[in-house]
């Protein structure tokens, strides 16, 4: 499984993970079988708030699962047709969000709790 965090540093695993999804600085993907780990700048940090283009922001990578302090109802849409699951992160490194991941202890972001949904504010970064 392919999980995507977003970060704001390169440490690997131990990157923090980054409060919101569009606006993050870089991205973490992990693969869970290989223990694989890749780091990449976020090419779409930089628009219009609402205008967040998920499958540009991944750049192209094979994604099962994102992993992230917030995101729109709009691009939690735009991923879930495309086959990938988003989960909100709990404060602290990328290892720790994937551990509660794989012990199911994260709550799956829909369009119904996804920003700007229900005055949900808190918890979804900038």
């Amino acid at each position: 499984m392919i999980v995507c965090i977003p970060t704001q540093e390169n440490r690997g695993l131990e990157s923090g993970a980054y409060p919101h999804f569009g606006s993050a600085p870089a991205f973490i993907f992990h693969d869970t079988e290989t223990g694989e780990t890749r780091f990449r700048e976020n090419n779409n940090q930089h628009h219009a708030h609402g205008s967040c283009n998920p499958g540009r922001t991944l750049m192209g990578e094979a994604v099962d699962v994102v992993i992230t302090g917030g995101m729109g109802a709009r691009a939690v849409e735009m991923l879930n047709a495309q086959g990938i699951a988003v989960y909100m992160a709990k404060a602290g490194t990328v290892q720790s969000n994937i551990e509660a991941l794989k012990n199911q202890e994260l709550m799956e972001l829909t369009i119904r709790n996804a920003c700007g949904q229900h005055g949900m504010h808190g918890g979804c970064g900038h």
